[in-house]
């Protein structure tokens, strides 16, 4: 058994292996040549979150996904490198939102240039993206705009919050979808459909994306809440400090509503409190890792996990479908 990808995700197959391996190799080189620019100061910022490394999620659906057609396909790569810089390019964006210090384990680039220079790189990634897709052909820029806009729909969704009468965790999954659904559906979309795959089994791992994105955001709140730094790459307790309802909060929320407990309701209005002081802040942070809704929210990943599995049902047997169904349990794994 060999090992590729992140997580650890094993591939058993020598073959596929080889291209997963070659695919992601062309993708690090694409993201290099495409963080060019005859500006050094654009190349280092616009290069910093390349450089830092990552998961390579998304490319690496890409190049599962085409394994259902024709794996060398000549816009494979290319796409990968897309969905690559659209998903950097939302980080920028996202940390100078947050008004985060850490990403991938270094300085966030609003920390490092201020949040002009991050809001503004971040912009230059989208163009590049723009560029690349552009000789991928008409029906690869509509299926990228229209992820494009669930995404931004998402996030503006989520700086609104949910309209009166509306579950909040219903919105936040409908978030969820957009944030982060839209653009690993995509990966699994366009390395299907530049392969050639058929149209069936293009929708079925577009379906699998969206589902398996969902699955790793949560586990990624799960992660925000138990995890320290040097499993996540970025501080602790991030989306708490900035009063950002992930789910763990949420089910919280909804428990202390329904039970009435009085150290819920203790616990509730800690979280609404001034979490900008480090001492209250982590007090919050210990008081959401021992409590039954981060449990909650492991199981509603799992949950997700294993709907993005089922989804996978119709495709034939083959080590690629070993292979994302093994994707399944290693962002469940990532969850605890």
């Amino acid at each position: 058994m060999t090992v590729v990808g992140p997580f650890g995700l094993s591939v058993r197959d020598q073959a596929l292996e080889a291209d997963v391996q070659a695919g992601l190799a062309a993708v690090e080189e694409g993201l290099l040549e495409a963080t060019k620019s005859e500006v050094p100061f654009i190349t280092e910022a616009a290069q910093h979150l390349v450089r830092a490394g990552g998961k390579r999620f998304r490319p690496l659906l890409v190049m599962l996904a085409a394994q259902f057609g024709d794996p060398y396909a000549p816009g494979i790569v290319p796409s990968a490198v897309v969905v690559e810089l659209t998903h950097l390019a939302t980080l920028y964006h996202d940390d100078v939102m947050d008004e985060a210090a850490v990403r991938r384990g270094v300085d966030s680039a609003n920390t490092r240039w201020g949040n002009s220079v991050a809001v503004l790189t971040g912009d230059f990634l989208f163009a590049r993206a723009s560029h690349i897709l552009a000789d991928l052909g008409p029906e690869a820029v509509r299926v990228q705009a229209e992820a494009f806009e669930r995404l931004v729909t998402g996030q503006i969704l989520e700086t609104a919050g949910p309209q009166d009468g509306r579950d909040p965790v219903d919105h936040y999954l409908d978030v969820l979808g957009g944030k982060t659904g839209s653009l690993v559906a995509v990966s699994c979309r366009f390395g299907a459909m530049m392969s050639g795959a058929d149209e069936t089994v293009v929708d079925v791992l577009t379906q699998y994306g969206e589902r398996l994105g969902v699955a790793f955001q949560l586990a990624d709140d799960v992660l925000d809440i138990a995890s320290d730094s040097r499993e996540s790459g970025k501080t602790p307790g991030t989306d708490l400090r900035e009063g950002v309802p992930t789910l763990p909060v949420l089910r919280l929320r909804e428990r202390a509503a329904r039970l009435g407990l009085a150290e819920d309701i203790a616990l509730c209005e800690l979280l609404d409190s001034d979490l900008s002081d480090d001492a209250r802040h982590a007090e919050a942070l210990a008081g959401l890792r021992a409590h039954p809704a981060l449990e909650q929210a492991r199981r509603d990943t799992v949950r997700y996990a294993q709907d993005a599995r089922a989804a996978l049902a119709p495709l034939p047997e083959c080590d690629a479908k070993l292979s994302l169904m093994e994707m399944c349990d290693a962002v469940v794994h990532r969850a605890g």
